[in-house]
Order: structure tokens, then C-alpha cells, then sequence
């Protein structure tokens, strides 16, 4: 990031910073509001089974859980993330700067020929209609905004299973970087970008204003990326929605976590796969590609870490581990 940014005087930006302050403030809320009520939950546990006073409870439980080697991993955990966040959002604006023009054009015949002579975009508008199915679809996509830092506190902090969050944050700053370095091996804007009449048809959502605001920020950038604040932050190949997404699924169906949890996230998964073809963002293969950067990234940080490979091994029963979780 730093090399291309000095090589090609870009600024370094703090991604999203216009929108919701800085992200890893943003992070740092979601995982104090977990933290609390982490320690509120036990406490009030040990309270229960034990008959010690609130504040002794709260203490204990911060003393043991928090102001220690776990404290510290999390801390690490959630600033590592962010530094390859950060990296990843100014490497994906670099591309325009860095790469010699956009391959939409040749994504587009392709996934014409693939379909037949149809747009993917335009069957899947056809199938669903664009009534409720732009709402609903819209609500999804935007949802992944809160998901990852909603579920970076459910795995680093409400989760007794420390290695599995450890796990699961390497993945994702794997599928960042990964991600990143797509970007540059195939530049392309996406189907909305490329073609709007694509999505001419549709109605107002909130994904519709935020590819306007993206749009606005391109050309921002493009014009002098000194005198804004903006990030550009149009990129197709690969799907990071679909490598994110993926990787949750994914190391959560590994892990056998309730099966509630698993079937919402395979169906966030298909829903979101849906959007992205739905409302232009990515051309098919770009959601292909998300599939095999999140697979890749499951592998991957299984190995660097202590879930190690394959993940299962040495599971215990469920019912253990429901036993051990309490």
C-alpha cells in the first residue's frame, strides 16, 4: 500500500472515514458492546450459581476472561484486521491509477455468450421481478456492512472458542488481501458501472443511492485524489461480498456450530449471490471467484493457526462442547 501510494503520490486514506467516522471505531463499539455483554451474562451466572455480589461477579469474570492473554489476543486480533482492511480499501482505489483500463467489455460478451446471448443481470431482474425482490435483495446486500464487524464480536468476543475467532479473522484479512490483489490481475467495474441501462429498470433502494454515491466518489477521485476525502471503491473481480460471506458459512458449517446459525448464513450466502448479479455489482465470475478467494482463505489460515487442517480433528461431541461453552 505504502509503495504504490509513494510511487504513484496517492494519499492514504481511512476508509469509510466520511461515512461512519473511521471503521475502526466502528469495530471498536461492536466489540465493547459485545465485551459487555459478555462479562454482564457471566457475572450475572456466577452470581446465580455461586451467590457472589454483583461487583465481585463483574470483577471476577474480567479478571479470568478478559485482563489477560485473551485480552490481549482479541486487542491484536481486531488492530490486525483493521491494518489489512485499511490496506485493502486503498489498494482497491489505487486501481484506476495503476491499471491500464477496465475489462468490462470483454467480461460482458463473455457472460453473453455463457447465458446464451442473455445478461445474467437482466434473466435474474426477469425471474424475480423488480417490485419487492429490488427491496428485499437491496436489505441484503446492505446488511454485509454490519455483518462483519457484528460477527467479528461474536467470534472474538462472546465466543468461548477463542482459536475459532482467531481462525476466522485471519481468513477474512487473507480474503482482504487476496481480494486486493484480484483487483489488479483483472480490473473491471461491474455490470453497473459498465452498462447502467442494466439497471435503468429498477427502482429506488438503497442500494441504488449507494452505487450513485460510489459513482460520485469515482469521479472525485479521478479528478484530483489530493483534494477529497473520498476512496474509490469500484472494483468487480473479485466478489468480496461472496469471499466474506463464504468464509463465515463456510468455517461455521467446519466447526458444526447450531444449525440455525448455519442455515441463516448459507442463505445470507445464496441471497447475497443473488444481489450481486441482481443489482450489476458483479459479473458471475466474479462471484466464482469470491468462492474460490474464501475457500482458499479457510484453508489457508486453518494452517497458519491452531484450528489447524483438517479443522474437525479433535472435535469434541456436541454435546461437550455445549457443556464446556456453559
Amino acid at each position: 500500500m505504502f509503495a504504490i501510494a509513494s510511487a504513484m503520490d496517492l494519499p492514504v486514506r481511512d476508509p469509510d472515514a466520511r461515512y461512519v467516522g473511521s471503521p475502526l471505531a466502528l469495530i471498536g463499539v461492536v466489540a465493547l458492546g459485545f465485551l459487555i455483554a459478555d462479562v454482564l451474562s457471566r457475572a450475572l451466572r456466577m452470581r446465580r450459581d455461586v451467590g457472589t455480589g454483583a461487583f465481585a461477579a463483574t470483577a471476577a469474570v474480567l479478571r479470568e476472561r478478559w485482563l489477560g492473554r485473551r485480552g490481549a489476543i482479541v486487542v491484536c486480533c481486531l488492530l490486525s484486521f483493521y491494518a489489512t482492511y485499511l490496506s485493502y480499501r486503498n489498494l482497491k482505489g489505487y486501481v484506476p491509477f495503476v491499471s491500464q483500463g477496465n475489462h468490462d467489455v470483454g467480461l460482458l460478451e463473455f457472460e453473453r455468450w455463457l447465458f446464451f446471448g442473455n445478461d445474467p443481470t437482466t434473466l435474474v431482474q426477469t425471474v424475480l421481478g423488480t417490485g419487492v425482490a429490488a427491496h428485499l435483495l437491496s436489505f441484503v446486500y446492505l446488511a454485509f456492512l454490519t455483518f462483519v464487524p457484528i460477527s467479528l464480536g461474536v467470534a472474538l468476543v462472546w465466543s468461548s472458542r477463542l482459536a475459532a475467532g482467531v481462525w476466522y479473522v485471519t481468513a477474512l484479512s487473507l480474503t482482504w488481501m487476496l481480494g486486493a490483489l484480484s483487483y489488479y490481475v483483472l480490473p473491471a467495474l461491474g455490470p453497473a458501472f459498465a452498462g447502467r441501462w442494466l439497471v435503468s429498470d429498477l427502482p429506488e433502494t438503497g442500494v441504488g443511492r449507494l452505487q450513485q454515491t460510489l459513482f460520485e466518489s469515482r469521479v472525485e477521485v479521478l479528478a484530483d485524489p489530493g483534494a477529497t476525502s473520498a476512496v474509490h471503491s469500484i472494483a468487480a473481480f473479485a466478489s468480496l461480498h461472496i469471499a466474506v460471506v463464504f468464509v463465515a458459512a463456510l468455517i461455521a458449517q467446519l466447526l458444526q456450530l447450531a444449525r440455525p446459525l448455519r442455515v441463516a448464513l448459507w442463505t445470507f450466502l445464496g441471497l447475497t449471490a443473488l444481489a450481486t448479479i441482481y443489482f450489476g455489482w458483479h459479473y458471475v465470475v466474479d462471484d466464482v471467484a469470491g468462492l474460490a478467494i474464501g475457500g482458499f482463505s479457510v484453508f489457508a489460515a486453518a494452517k497458519l493457526t491452531a484450528a489447524g487442517w483438517p479443522p474437525l480433528k479433535g472435535r469434541l461431541p456436541l454435546a461437550q462442547r455445549r457443556a464446556r461453552a456453559t
